[in-house]
């Protein structure tokens, strides 16, 4: 009979205003009650197919009747919404990070300091655990979720709401009596089950699998598409509330609270604590059973219990004086070492990778586990069919910690490191000085040159996102695109039609508005400033912050190409190594053709002037903490453009500390020992006599 009820429901085709409104809001209830009995009470009252069927009439409805569908409505969370730009929000409340141990004696110092700045008062304390996902706050004003927001750097972060609301364990719209405005804070997660099922369907279709759930998760919420982020699956792990009028005195009191209004909690997950015994307990019964867990987690999160003296036990620099991390150590298993492969970056690195016999570790199966470089595997005297021990370093990474020596097979030989390189055959080189080997046929080697491409137009180089690794490849296979050049002379007519199947049968093809949006995305390109476009060149050793000050400091192409050794050594935190490496890239005379055809091209090789004033000629600066007024990089390009200089540590040549909220403690202590003097962002403007502000 429910089964009749629900088809013809999801069939019906017109209806009058009143009755349709009448009817998207009984739907709207209706899904929100069975989605909070599964989410929160793991409760199935209907079939996943009745439950389509309802949530299929609700779409269609505010399809037919847009202006009745409810803000808070169920269908938000199949996505839908496509976000070019994730904006910035400023924190109502910091989002501080915990201080870590992972000591039990360091618990007890915790508790000892606690008590002591409360004397005799009575407390308790919550054990909760640390969740390893990606921090969230969740803002609700008269029962509905208005925005989302990641931690950030602490003071600000994106806003992610589309992609939060299709998380269907956030109550979109809340129960029962709750707060007028507040917030929510909490952990998004890729459940064990779901991430595993999604990195086999990346795998199926020819893509790269994620490294661990965190990462899957972190990646899903900066996804522009809210479509793509509702197959993925995530939860929502609870962990606090903020707020001027909130329930209870206690935080397990709150929590308690909260679950009473649609939150996801799991109460059996928490614990008052009275003692150090208690809290001992239970960090040892969660790491035994951590691994029953449907989630990952990375250690056990304590809290003063007492709201009221949260503010009292006041704050670090840092971290809050309330609560402590303790850090689970990282787990380790015993396998065997099937063999070794070797992986070629895109400056030539050569580095050992290991295939391990398949083993359980950390919620995931281990398959592989780097090996660093060659004098790592003499140190260690890893040798093939070794048994060895794997940990996750810091919960994430796999590597080989030791070996089994007493096991080892009696015809185990000691490793042998290649020679050549393992995709065009050159002979490895190893400067002195260096750790690895890497393949010196930069302009020959494919992995290298397709390496750089890659490097080339990615986000935080020269930001063409039309060009992904699979188009890349496809131009690169089909002769179009050898360097990074042979990119801006591309035409829209040489794109159109071109086709490629990888090595999984997946095809990619390219079609007319594909190629428009390559053209454009090239065109856009050439506006990319300079520190920029250098550090897209790729150069060995020259990261972000070293092609900033490198464009800073020599201000257009020519002359850094002309720059000697000693000079290119003068540059603040360029070394003697990077020095060579630099001076060696300008010295050929294929890179040389590189930049004149880059030039050609239109892209940007000289400093863009922008300077307003000389004010701060001569003074240089320090910049440190959180700021109202600017982010750290604006203050810095701030400084800049009034003609100061800007420092990256504290020494006898710095003039000023400009000292935000949270104030690195040791910059602080070297101030005062150096007799540096600290001012604030508001006396730094005053400095600057600048009105624009």
């Amino acid at each position: 009979m429910l089964y009749r009820t629900l088809l013809c429901n999801a069939i019906l085709i017109s209806m009058d205003n009143t009755t349709a409104q009448k009817r998207i809001q009984e739907l709207s209830q209706l899904i929100d009650n069975y989605n909070y009995e599964y989410y929160v009470n793991d409760t199935s009252i209907i079939t996943d197919y009745e439950f389509d069927l309802l949530m299929a009439e609700l779409m269609q409805l505010e399809k037919e009747y847009p202006e009745y569908a409810l803000p808070s409505s169920p269908t938000k969370r199949v996505g839908g919404e496509v976000n070019k730009t994730f904006k910035q929000v400023k924190h109502k409340y910091p989002m501080l990070s915990l201080g870590n141990t992972y000591s039990i004696e360091e618990i007890v110092e915790f508790d000892n300091r606690v008590r002591k700045l409360l004397g005799d008062r009575p407390l308790s304390y919550t054990c909760e655990l640390k969740y390893d996902g990606v921090a969230v706050g969740l803002s609700y004003e008269d029962g509905v979720l208005v925005q989302a927001v990641t931690r950030g750097n602490g003071a600000e972060g994106d806003d992610i709401t589309d992609n939060i609301r299709t998380i269907r364990s956030i109550p979109l719209k809340l129960r029962g009596h709750y707060p007028a405005v507040f917030e929510v804070r909490g952990e998004v997660v890729f459940p064990w089950k779901d991430f595993d099922d999604f990195n086999e369907y990346r795998a199926n279709n020819g893509e790269e699998p994620f490294a661990n759930p965190r990462n899957a998760a972190s990646g899903s919420l900066k996804l522009q598409d809210s479509k793509e982020v509702a197959k993925r699956k995530l939860d929502f792990c609870f962990y606090s509330l903020m707020g001027e009028d909130l329930p209870s005195t206690t935080h397990y009191g709150r929590l308690t609270e909260a679950k009473d209004w649609g939150f996801k909690i799991e109460k059996d997950l928490v614990k008052e604590c009275c003692s150090i015994d208690e809290i001992q307990d239970y960090i040892a019964y969660w790491d035994k059973h951590r691994s029953e867990l449907p989630y990952a987690i990375d250690g056990i999160v304590i809290k003063v219990n007492e709201v009221e003296l949260w503010d009292e036990l006041g704050m670090t620099a840092k971290s809050p004086r309330w609560a402590i991390a303790y850090k689970f150590k990282a787990e380790r298993v015993a396998t065997r070492l099937v063999s070794v492969n070797f992986q070629v970056g895109r400056t030539g690195i050569v580095t050992p990778v290991a295939n391990l016999e398949p083993v359980w570790l950390g919620g995931t199966t281990v398959r592989r586990a780097t090996l660093n470089n060659a004098d790592f595997i003499e140190k260690m005297d890893i040798r093939i069919n070794d048994i060895v021990f794997v940990e996750k370093g810091g919960e994430i990474i796999p590597k080989i910690v030791g070996v089994d020596v007493d096991n080892r097979p009696v015809d185990a030989l000691p490793f042998t490191y290649i020679a050549h390189c393992p995709v065009c055959g050159s002979a490895l080189v190893r400067n002195e000085g260096e750790a690895g080997y890497y393949c010196p046929n930069e302009d020959g080697c494919p992995t290298q040159l397709i390496g750089k491409l890659e490097h080339f137009v990615s986000r935080k180089a020269m930001n063409i996102d039309t060009i992904g690794s699979e188009r890349l490849a496809m131009l690169f296979e089909k002769g179009l695109v050898k360097t990074v050049a042979d990119l801006y002379d591309l035409k829209r007519e040489q794109l159109i039609g071109l086709e490629s199947v990888s090595e999984n049968k997946k095809r990619t093809s390219i079609q007319e508005k594909g190629a428009d949006n390559i053209i454009a995305a090239l065109e856009l390109s050439k506006q990319v400033p300079f520190e920029r476009v250098l550090y897209a060149l790729g150069i060995r050793f020259v990261g972000e912050v070293g092609a900033k000050k490198l464009v800073r400091y020599f201000k257009n192409i020519d002359t850094l190409a002309q720059a000697n050794i000693m000079e290119l050594a003068m540059v603040e935190d360029v070394g003697e190594k990077t020095a060579i490496s630099i001076f060696d890239f300008f010295n050929n005379t294929k890179h040389l053709e590189l930049v004149v055809r880059l030039k050609k091209a239109g892209l940007q090789f000289k400093v863009q002037e922008t300077k307003v004033s000389n004010v701060l000629e001569g003074l240089s600066f320090v910049v440190s903490g959180v700021f109202s007024k600017f982010s750290r990089e604006q203050l810095k390009q701030h400084i800049e453009q009034h003609g100061g200089k800007v420092l990256s540590s504290v020494s006898s040549k710095t003039s000023y500390i400009v000292a935000g909220d949270k104030m690195g403690p040791e910059k602080l202590k070297k101030a005062e020992k150096l007799n540096v003097k600290v001012i604030d962002e508001d006396t730094y403007l005053e400095m600057c006599k600048d009105d624009s502000l």
